[in-house]
Order: structure tokens, then sequence, then C-alpha cells
């Protein structure tokens, strides 16, 4: 399986944007620390784009990604990336964490949301402005992005660093790394600036 083959399954099974692009900011992170830990981007950056394709159609901790790793197996998807997906619940799917790949998922996963909610309430709507400062005034007040659990975040983050970093990774550390990535890939979010010109647009 290539990119352009997750792209489709992305495509045919997400319709709601925030969650495409959930996905496509994971997919930022996790090809960003593969280069940093010497796997294969593109390998992890399937992990990223493809975690949450089955979220619309099975929309419940006990059923997803349980319930959709089949279709990834059918379309030719590395059983390494389907494991690291399943692995992203362990809760749901029985699957422990056991690899580098999986550890970043998770470590990646709810993080993103944090970077997004904020970019999106800047009036300008360009994630490549925004500062480590800034997520840290947002990590501390609980009831924005109130979805992103804060501890989860930090557990991950301490279970990624031990397995992957000697335990030298620390969580601001991560979360600049994540959000490098995702300014980055600032375009392909639409995160650069586009969205605050739709919203100034006539008629819009």
């Amino acid at each position: 399986m290539d990119r352009e083959q997750a792209v489709a399954i992305m495509q045919e099974n997400v319709q709601a944007e925030g969650l495409r692009r959930h996905m496509l900011a994971v997919e930022a992170a996790m090809r960003f620390y593969a280069a940093k830990l010497g796997e294969d981007p593109e390998t992890w950056g399937l992990a990223g784009l493809l975690h949450d394709y089955d979220w619309e159609i099975h929309p419940t901790l006990e059923a997803h990604p349980k319930e959709g790793a089949p279709l990834l197996r059918e379309r030719g998807c590395p059983d390494t990336v389907v494991r690291a997906i399943l692995s992203h619940n362990t809760a749901g799917t029985g699957v422990e964490r056991e690899r580098p790949i999986d550890f970043a998922l998770l470590a990646c996963d709810e993080i993103t949301g944090l970077m997004i909610a904020g970019t999106l309430v800047r009036p300008d709507k360009d994630i490549r402005q925004m500062k480590l400062k800034s997520v840290k005034k947002r990590w501390k007040s609980k009831i924005f992005a109130a979805g992103v659990d804060r501890d989860e975040v930090a557990e991950a983050t301490e279970d990624f660093s031990r397995e992957c970093f000697e335990g030298k990774l620390e969580l601001w550390e991560h979360v600049q790394s994540v959000l490098t990535a995702m300014q980055d890939a600032a375009e392909t979010l639409g995160l650069e600036g586009s969205l605050a010109s739709r919203e100034s647009a006539p008629g819009l």
C-alpha cells in the first residue's frame, strides 16, 4: 500500500473535514519521528494517516478500530501498520503496544487536537505562527479542547520516551516536535491561513 491508496481509503470513509485534518496531522507527526528514529517514514506515515479511518463507521471504542482492521488488510495495508492502529486502543482491541511505531502513534494522536484547536481560534488560522508558549497556555485551560485528555497525553509521551528515547524525551520537547511537524505540513492540513481567507470572503 502506498500513500495514494491510503488517502483514497480516508476519502471514501471519512467525510468530516476535522477528522481528516486530525489524521493528516498525526501522519505528519509520525513521519517526523520515523525520520528521527531511523525508521521508515512511509510505513509510519500510513499508521498516522489511517488510524481513525473507520471512526465514522464504528464510532465506539468497543468497535474502533477492531472492526475496521479487516478492510485495511484486504486493501494490502502492512501488518505492522494494522497492528499499530489496533494498539492505539488496547482497551477495545486487546492489542498491546510493543514496537516503536505503536508507542509513537499513541503519543502523537491526541496532542494534535490541542494544536489544531489552538490554530482555529487564531485570527490568522496559521499554525506556522503558533509558538510553544501558546500551546502551554492552552494546556493549562482544561475547558479548551476538553476532549484532549492531558493526563493520557502525558502518560503516552512518558511511555514513548521510555521505549524509544531512553527516557530522555520530555513532554514539552515532544509537543514542540509535533508542532514543528504540523507546521511543516501546514498547507496539507489547511492551517496555513486559508481558513481565515475563506471566512473573510464576501458571502461566506
